[in-house]
């Protein structure tokens, strides 16, 4: 990670707590059981804070051990590797579109870098971004808001972002609907085990304290919600994001989708955040919301209807171990590339080379916000 400033304090524990609410949901697989990730500082930081140099992370992969032949960099192909080989694309994931781009004959290249284990390293560096983040008063969190075709009620969310929060880190479907949804998911889940099927699900992605001003609507490539939904469309199997209530845009009339402005308490402010928090590209001082669709895995028992490419002949897709549902950790992907996003609009507006200055920054600015609504 490259740019981040001298003299920021670094939790160790609070970076290896969002690795685990990676790995954790109900739904998960067996490889959840092998691996217990934790970051290891290799430079950047000294006696618990940033120096400015670029900060390099190691996070162990216990389960490359069982594929040091299969995976080799170097030497012959391997028996090992051949047994491994595999020729059915799975509809859905990149096997295909990796034989179509590169040429290659066996499709375990594609799977391995396609492999959604990549988001480890967003979780570890997302981290970093969030307690960049946090002096300022800016906290990200995520909750699920349908799974596998069971939806929360909007009446059963809590009336605060911190309740909501809360309740959503206090079960195994980061859920902040009701005893009675988390059973209907539960059940849904376990039927899908049973069907050998998989589950997509919904997530909102919730950005508290973020300040008016970031982003721009100067230049198409410089809007903020433009930066938002590719970070989060580029997680893996996230097929659709939204930004505020974008998603029903279509259908209502604007006097009801606009967020109307008043003064109150000595600031502007608005009685609904339709919007997300973006108008123009640009944060206006509301919670940044973001929804992400999660499609079903692709990798399923009950494979779909495939073709092997060595023989041309129709074969079923091939299967290897997998979630039933990981609608739940996505919402921590989501998060951090939320938070990497914002730390990177956070430092072009009130950017230093050291915390102190662009803490004296953050403070003017809003200082002169201030000045002018009075």
């Amino acid at each position: 990670m490259d740019g981040l400033p001298a003299g920021l304090e670094i939790d160790e524990d609070f970076v290896n707590h969002q690795l685990a609410r990676r790995q954790r949901g109900y739904g998960r697989g067996g490889r959840m059981s092998i691996e217990t990730d934790k970051i290891k500082i290799l430079n950047g930081v000294r006696f618990g804070k940033t120096t400015g140099a670029p900060v390099s992370l190691w996070i162990e992969n216990r389960d490359f051990r069982n594929w040091e032949t299969i995976m080799a960099t170097s030497g012959e192909r391997t028996e090992d590797a051949d047994n491994r080989a595999f020729h059915r694309p799975r509809p859905g994931h990149a096997d295909l579109a990796g034989y179509y781009k590169y040429g290659i004959d066996d499709l375990r290249d594609v799977l391995e870098r396609a492999s959604a284990r990549e988001t480890t390293s967003r979780v570890a560096a997302g981290g970093f971004a969030k307690l960049l983040l946090r002096p300022f008063g800016i906290n990200i969190y995520s909750h699920v808001l349908t799974l596998g075709g069971v939806a929360i009620n909007p009446d059963e969310l809590p009336e605060t972002h911190e309740a909501i929060e809360d309740r959503a880190e206090s079960n195994d479907f980061r859920c902040a609907g009701s005893d009675e949804t988390l059973t209907q998911m539960k059940a849904r889940v376990d039927s899908a085990l049973k069907e050998g099927v998989t589950l997509g699900g919904r997530i909102e992605i919730v950005a508290t304290g973020v300040p008016a001003g970031l982003g721009s609507y100067v230049q198409w490539d410089q809007r903020l919600d433009g930066e938002l939904a590719k970070s989060i469309m580029s997680v893996p199997a996230v097929k659709s994001v939204a930004i505020g209530a974008g998603d029903i845009a279509d259908q209502v009339p604007g006097t009801e989708f606009h967020d109307e402005i008043i003064y109150e308490e000595n600031r502007l402010t608005r009685p609904t955040n339709r919007a997300g928090g973006l108008e123009g590209g640009v944060t206006n001082g509301m919670p940044v919301v973001a929804q992400a669709v999660m499609k079903p895995i692709s990798t399923m028992r009950k494979a779909l209807r495939s073709v092997s490419l060595k023989t041309g002949e129709s074969e079923e897709a091939h299967w290897e171990r997998s979630d039933v549902t990981a609608v739940p950790a996505c919402g921590v992907v989501c998060e951090a590339m939320m938070a990497l996003t914002l730390a990177d609009a956070f430092l072009k507006k009130y950017g230093g080379d050291s915390m102190a200055e662009i803490a004296a920054h953050f403070q003017a600015s809003q200082d002169l916000i201030h000045q002018r609504l009075h």
